[in-house]
């Protein structure tokens, strides 16, 4: 009896020991199981990156890289660095840094010393000077002026550059007004001035730093003073108007190749030389002749420059060493070249003619043909990159629509 009370007791604590280890598990299921619930939660609430074009980092030349000579807009190779990552320089130190940048644009731009202390002022109130990649709490933001990629003011590379986005600022960009584009800036209100570029939703706040910068200025050996033009010395490279190389980071499509605006036409000139079809013939008045025309188009296949993005007119019309072509959109070129030159739907252009497509796009597209099938081309491959690439690439993959060849004319070059 004694055994089987014994035995009876064993039992009774196995079957309590089993039981124990089943409730154990079941709560560590559940705890596992809640544990996941909250990490999905979790997950939905925390910020998640669009997918959107701008996302789409090209780790190529003029995107995730600077141009080859190591700077663009004067800056230099390493500008692009956001300050929290140079380490050990203090604020103040990378404040002084950031304004003798941005006055040296200004001074390269030919404008007066007001035009700094106004850039001062906004660059102080937009991101304490200094130069700030991202933040959670903006959009897409970035840099000393807190320009935007999907505003068309530059690439988030080239932003980041204080020498570009102050060049910026200051001559404007992407179809952006500059400071020099306001009329009246020299003598409005300062913070007026700034607003006027930044288009702020708080437009009194940059007022407030004026104080604080003139003496910023003054330990940074900065004449405020300094006597200039309010238009400066002209536009630099790439810039405004003349610099739709400055759209965000993208892959390259029809939607953002809008070759387009270019500047007034200046003089002409002329290598002379004839351009037959086999049929017909026309007398070219180009300054570069038709053959060094081509062979100009080919040396420069794979060659980067970010004023080549969305600059497709341009391109064409430096190929036969014109300065512009004088005309605003590339598929505008189509008509203005004479009726009987144009040869609409003809998919036989002799080596050197322009041909033309129509995109999504108002601007439409042009390119040299070389021969071989091949064109000389800005953009379809890379922003900014010429290419010499199959002509049928165009329709491929952008979706664009032939429209015809004309030869090589450029009425309203110079």
């Amino acid at each position: 009896m004694d055994h089987e009370e014994t035995d009876a007791r064993e039992m009774a604590m196995q079957a309590a020991a089993v039981a124990k280890k089943g409730i154990l598990a079941k709560a560590s299921g559940v705890a596992a199981v809640v544990f996941l619930i909250g990490i999905i939660v979790l997950g939905s609430l925390a910020p998640v990156p669009s997918a959107s074009a701008t996302d789409c980092e090209d780790t190529g030349p003029g995107t995730g890289e600077t141009s080859t000579s190591g700077s663009i807009g004067g800056g230099k190779a390493d500008e692009g660095t956001t300050d929290g990552e140079k380490g050990g320089d203090s604020l103040h130190k990378q404040q002084i840094a950031h304004a003798k940048t941005i006055d040296a644009q200004a001074k390269k731009a030919g404008l007066p010393g007001r035009a700094t202390l106004i850039a001062l002022m906004t660059a102080m109130q937009e991101s304490t000077l200094q130069n700030l990649g991202q933040q959670a709490y903006s959009a897409d933001s970035l840099g000393l002026f807190q320009q935007r990629p999907s505003q068309r003011w530059g690439s988030k590379k080239h932003i980041m550059i204080p020498s570009y986005a102050a060049e910026s600022f200051f001559q404007g960009r992407g179809g952006n007004d500059g400071l020099a584009d306001i009329k009246g800036w020299q003598t409005m209100p300062l913070g007026d001035a700034a607003q006027k570029v930044q288009k702020s939703a708080y437009p009194r706040l940059y007022a407030g730093h004026e104080s604080k910068m003139r003496k910023l200025a003054g330990e940074a050996g900065i004449d405020l003073d300094r006597p200039g033009s309010s238009k400066g010395g002209g536009k630099a490279e790439g810039s405004n108007n003349d610099a739709e190389d400055t759209a965000p980071d993208a892959d390259v499509d029809s939607s953002n190749d809008n070759c387009e605006p270019e500047k007034p036409p200046a003089s002409k000139g002329s290598a002379g030389g004839r351009f037959t079809d086999g049929e017909d013939s026309w007398e070219l008045d180009n300054p570069r002749g038709l053959q060094d025309a081509i062979q100009w188009a080919k040396d420069h296949d794979g060659d980067y420059d970010p004023k080549w993005h969305r600059m497709c007119l341009a391109f064409t019309a430096q190929v036969y060493g014109w300065n512009q072509s004088g005309v605003t959109y590339a598929i505008d070129h189509f008509s203005v070249v004479p009726k009987s030159m144009q040869h609409k739907g003809d998919r036989s252009p002799p080596p050197g003619a322009l041909m033309y497509w129509r995109t999504d796009q108002r601007a439409g597209h042009i390119a040299v043909y070389v021969g071989g099938g091949k064109i000389a081309t800005n953009d379809i491959e890379k922003p900014g990159r010429i290419d010499v690439v199959d002509a049928q690439l165009i329709e491929t993959k952008w979706g664009a629509t032939y429209v015809g060849w004309t030869p090589p004319v450029f009425p309203k070059g110079g």
